[in-house]
C-alpha cells in the first residue's frame, strides 16, 4: 500500500513573491492570530476588574515615624527592618489568582517634605500593620509611631490647576537589575573621629527637602513588594554569561528535536561543516585568572547582591507646589542629584525614567501628552500603584536601606526633621509595684504607734467627742 502527499498546493505557496505569500498566509491563518491576540487581552482585562474588586474589600492605614533623637545607627538597622517584612509574603494559586483576583500586597515606604517639615511614612495594609510596627520597633525602641492622614489629599487631585502645578518622574535601573548599585557601606571611610566615619547620603536630600517654601511639597516613595527566590536563577545565568558556560536549563520538546537533527546532520554529512566546528562547540571556560578586572567586579557584585533578601521595587518622585513659588530647576536637579550618589558605572546606577514618566514633552501633541502625564503619575502616587509606569526593578535589603533610612544625626544636620521629645528609659528595678504601694495616712492608721496611742487619758476612743483632738504626745507625721 503506497501513501501519496499531493504538495501541489504546498510548492504554489512558496513559488509566490513574498508580498503575496503574506497576504495569502493572512487570510487563510491570519484570524488565528488576532483571535489569540484578542483571547489574550480579554483576559488580561478580566484579571485587572478581577484584582479591583478584590482590593476595595482591603484598607490600608498610613503610620507616621517619629525619628529617635540623637539616632546613632547606621542603615543596617533599616536593613534589618527589611529583612523582618518578608514575612509578608505568600504564594497565590491558579484559583486564587483567576476566580478571587488575589495578587501579593505591596507596602509603600515614604519620605515626605510639607513645606520644609521632613516626615518618614510607611503605607500599609491593616493587617499587616504589627509587623511593620514590630520592625521598627526591634530596632529602634525609641521611635513613635502613630497613624496620621493621607497628605496626598490636601492638594488638587486633577490637573491643570489654576493655583497649583506638579512635576515629577520614576527612577529605574540602567542596567540589568542582577547588578547591585553603590550601598551605604561604600559611605564609610576609615579617616577621622568615629562618629565622622560615615557621611550619610540622606544629607542631601534632608537639605533639599529642609528648604521648600510656604506652598511647596516632595514627595518620594518606594513601592516595596515580596517576591520569592526565583530571581536567583536570574543572577547564576549572568555569572555563567560571564564565565562562559553553558546554561543548565531544561529544553522543550521542540528545541530538543532541533538539536536532535542537528547531531544526526553532522554523524552522516561531516563534510558540510567549515572545518572549525568542532573547536566552536567546546567553549573554552573562563578562569578566575582569566577574567579582566572589571569581569571580577561584576561577578563579585552579583553574588553579593543575591546573598541578601530582595523585593520588587518601584521609585516614584513627585513634587507639588503653588505656581508662584514653583522651582522645578532646585527640586528637580535635587532629586535627580541625590539619586546620582548611588552610581557605580560599573555596575549599576539609578537614571530617571524620561519617556514614559517624566512630566516633560517634545514634538507632537505636547500639551495633551503632558496633562495626561502628569495625571496618570499622580494617580499612581495617591494609589501608591506597582503596576503604573515602568515595571518594578528587584533590589535587596541593603540596597533598600541605603535608599530609605533615618538619617544620623552624627552627618545630617537637618532641624525640620521630625523627632520624638526624647528618649524612652526603663523604670528603676527598685520601684515598687502597684499592689505594694500604700498611702501615708494608711500605713500610719496601721502603724503601732497609733494603736498604742488609742487608750491614752481615760481610754478616749475615735467615737468619744474628746477624739476630736489629737493625743498631745502623738508623733508629727
Amino acid at each position: 500500500m503506497n501513501i501519496v502527499i499531493n504538495t501541489t498546493g504546498i510548492d504554489r505557496f512558496f513559488s509566490l513573491p513574498p508580498d503575496k505569500m503574506f497576504f495569502v498566509f493572512m487570510g487563510n491563518f491570519g484570524w488565528m492570530i488576532v483571535a489569540v491576540i484578542m483571547l489574550y487581552g480579554i483576559l488580561q482585562l478580566y484579571l485587572f476588574w478581577l484584582r479591583g474588586k478584590w482590593a476595595e474589600t482591603h484598607k490600608h492605614v498610613l503610620l507616621a515615624i517619629d525619628v529617635p533623637k540623637g539616632n546613632e545607627q547606621s542603615p543596617k538597622a533599616v536593613e534589618n527592618m527589611f529583612t523582618y517584612l518578608g514575612g509578608a509574603h505568600g504564594s497565590v494559586d491558579f484559583f486564587e489568582k483567576w476566580f478571587k483576583g488575589e495578587f501579593q500586597k505591596s507596602f509603600s515606604y515614604e519620605i515626605v517634605s510639607l513645606e520644609g517639615y521632613t516626615q518618614f511614612l510607611v503605607w500599609t495594609p491593616v493587617e499587616f500593620r504589627n509587623l511593620i510596627e514590630s520592625s521598627i520597633y526591634s530596632q529602634y525602641p525609641d521611635a513613635e509611631i502613630s497613624e496620621v492622614d493621607d497628605y496626598t489629599q490636601t492638594v488638587p487631585q486633577r490637573y491643570p490647576d489654576e493655583e497649583y502645578d506638579i512635576w515629577g518622574l520614576e527612577f529605574t535601573l540602567s542596567a540589568p537589575w542582577m547588578y547591585p548599585i553603590k550601598c551605604y557601606k561604600d559611605f564609610e571611610y576609615t579617616l577621622g573621629p568615629s562618629e565622622m566615619q560615615f557621611k550619610d547620603p540622606m544629607a542631601a536630600l534632608m537639605d533639599l527637602c529642609g528648604s521648600l517654601r510656604q506652598g511647596e511639597q516632595l514627595w518620594m516613595q518606594l513601592i516595596v513588594t515580596p517576591i520569592g527566590f526565583d530571581w536567583l536563577k536570574d543572577a547564576e545565568k549572568e555569572i555563567n554569561k560571564i564565565l562562559g558556560r553553558k546554561s543548565k536549563t531544561k529544553s522543550n520538546l521542540f528545541m530538543q528535536g532541533i538539536e536532535s537533527i542537528g547531531k544526526t546532520r553532522e554523524i552522516f554529512l561531516p563534510w558540510e561543516g567549515d572545518g572549525t566546528s568542532s573547536e566552536k562547540k567546546e567553549e573554552k571556560q573562563k578562569g578566575m585568572m582569566d577574567l579582566s578586572p572589571l569581569e571580577k567586579r561584576k561577578i563579585e557584585g552579583v553574588n553579593e547582591k543575591a546573598g541578601k533578601l530582595a523585593f520588587d521595587v518601584k521609585i516614584r518622585v513627585v513634587y507639588v507646589a503653588r505656581k508662584d513659588v514653583m522651582n522645578k530647576a532646585k527640586v528637580g536637579n535635587g532629586v535627580i542629584g541625590y539619586m546620582k550618589q548611588f552610581a557605580a558605572l560599573d555596575l549599576n546606577n539609578l537614571r530617571p525614567e524620561v519617556k514614559k514618566t517624566l512630566t516633560k514633552t517634545v514634538y507632537f501633541w505636547k500639551k495633551s501628552r503632558l496633562i495626561r502625564k502628569k495625571n496618570n503619575l499622580f494617580r499612581a502616587y495617591v494609589n501608591r500603584s506597582s503596576s503604573i509606569g515602568v515595571s518594578a526593578k528587584i533590589l535587596n535589603i541593603e540596597e533598600l536601606a541605603t535608599l530609605w533610612h533615618f538619617p544620623v544625626e552624627g552627618s545630617v544636620k537637618a532641624s525640620l526633621i521630625q523627632r520624638t521629645q526624647g528618649k524612652k528609659a526603663d523604670a528603676p528595678s527598685s520601684l515598687p509595684l502597684a499592689n505594694e504601694l500604700r498611702t501615708p495616712t494608711e500605713s500610719f492608721l496601721e502603724s503601732d504607734i497609733f494603736k498604742n496611742n488609742l487608750n491614752i487619758e481615760g481610754d478616749r476612743s475615735l467615737d468619744s467627742p474628746e477624739a476630736d483632738e489629737p493625743p498631745a504626745n502623738l508623733p508629727f507625721v
